[in-house]
């Protein structure tokens, strides 16, 4: 299926939801007993850290004895300049971004979310794929579906297709501050398979998962989360993570190394009248395993800043930095986790952002910059060019 079949294909059945769904004069909150009515909100799922913000007031339709569901969506299309590239990449091109359809039900005991449609997941000092190559290649037509069991306020219990507990940035574009997801994300995994329990009291909140990381269909990853709101305008994640036994299986998306490894963050979130300053830690370790060609153990050790200040309701600018380094040699057969054993690498990126109602329009410019590295694992034509800049323009609805 090529990009224009993507995005036909989205096109009409956004229609045809549209041709069969009531119109939303209300919404639902959020409920673990009843279908009651309550104030207009925005869907929580998929999750957005903003700036962009999803519909507040999404279309519904009242299914009788099996609740309130809701049709939300996200249809995008991005522009790409680079240099540096990598042979296969192209220096400029224009691709579908999101051509995704989200139905989900929020209340009672019985939940669900299923996301179908086309993506891309552009990221920092990697390669583009495209829309049809990253769907067809990571997690299909339906990247994430699941069912969620609410039985009181406190607890819940998820299966399915489920977004990670790790790291601080989302999957989809439209979810996170920058257009391209960053460096340390390049080291996390996105979408799991699995269960997921959590708890929930007063300002607390622990997660437990277990899952198949890297989406390698092996259910040998498990994965804690524990959140702590300090208060209205201050939070504190604590999460760690990794495989209990080897996997062997390796594609595009589940990369060999990664998968048998252990990842840690802390990540921490501030808000100040105009301000959100989202800055975090985090570790991988990929143990020796000679069974699988890894002679030496290898790790990585990452920092970055995540911030937005709005200037105005429909005007903001994102901006991140990033600084990754990972440990290893060439001499000491350790495996590559960066750019080459042993290499380093930092990166800057901006975002302006406008949204009016469901529309939004922004651009982005990013830079990376690569040390210690080794040739064969950079960018340019003959992988030895150390550095790449990027130009991004998405725009699109969220509807």
């Amino acid at each position: 299926m090529n990009t224009v079949s993507v995005m036909f294909r989205a096109k009409h059945l956004i229609a045809a939801l549209a041709i069969v769904l009531l119109p939303a004069s209300s919404v639902f909150a959020q409920s673990t007993t009843s279908d009651a009515p309550a104030a207009p909100t925005a869907m929580s799922t998929p999750a957005m850290t903003g700036p962009l913000t999803a519909n507040p007031n999404p279309m519904s339709v009242d299914t009788g004895v099996f609740g309130t569901w809701y049709v939300t969506g996200a249809v995008t299309g991005l522009a790409l300049s680079q240099d540096n590239r990598i042979p296969g990449d192209r220096s400029n091109q224009t691709d579908l971004g999101n051509g995704q359809v989200f139905i989900q039900k929020t209340s009672g005991q019985l939940q669900f979310f299923v996301q179908a449609g086309g993506y891309s997941l552009p990221a920092l000092g990697a390669g583009y794929l495209s829309a049809n190559e990253t769907t067809s290649g990571f997690y299909g037509m339906v990247p994430q579906a699941f069912v969620k069991y609410v039985p009181n306020d406190h607890f819940s219990l998820m299966a399915g297709k489920m977004p990670t507990l790790i790291g601080a940035e989302y999957s989809f574009t439209f979810e996170n501050m920058n257009i391209e997801r960053g460096l340390l994300w390049n080291q996390e995994n996105a979408v799991n398979r699995g269960v997921m329990a959590t708890y929930v009291q007063g300002p607390i909140t622990a997660s437990l998962s277990v899952n198949d990381g890297f989406y390698s269909h092996r259910y040998n990853w498990v994965v804690g989360s524990l959140a702590y709101t300090i208060d209205k305008n201050n939070s504190l994640s604590f999460i760690a993570g990794g495989n209990t036994s080897q996997t062997t299986r390796s594609s595009l998306a589940v990369p060999l190394l990664q998968n048998n490894s252990q990842i840690f963050n802390v990540i921490y979130t501030h808000l100040a009248g105009p301000w959100t300053i989202t800055p975090y830690l985090q570790y991988t370790r990929v143990p020796t395993n000679t069974d699988l060609g890894i002679v030496h153990a290898a790790s990585t050790t990452g920092v970055a800043l995540l911030a937005n200040y709005a200037f105005n309701a429909s005007f903001s600018l994102a901006s991140r930095a990033e600084y990754i380094s990972s440990t290893g040699s060439v001499a000491n057969g350790a495996p590559s986790l960066l750019y080459g054993p042993g290499s380093k690498a930092w990166s800057l990126t901006f975002t302006p952002t406008y949204q009016n109602k469901l529309l939004f329009v922004r651009a982005e410019i990013s830079y990376v910059k690569a040390s210690s590295t080794t040739p064969g694992f950079v960018f340019g034509q003959n992988f030895d060019s150390t550095s790449q800049s990027r130009v991004m323009l998405e725009t699109g609805i969220l509807f």
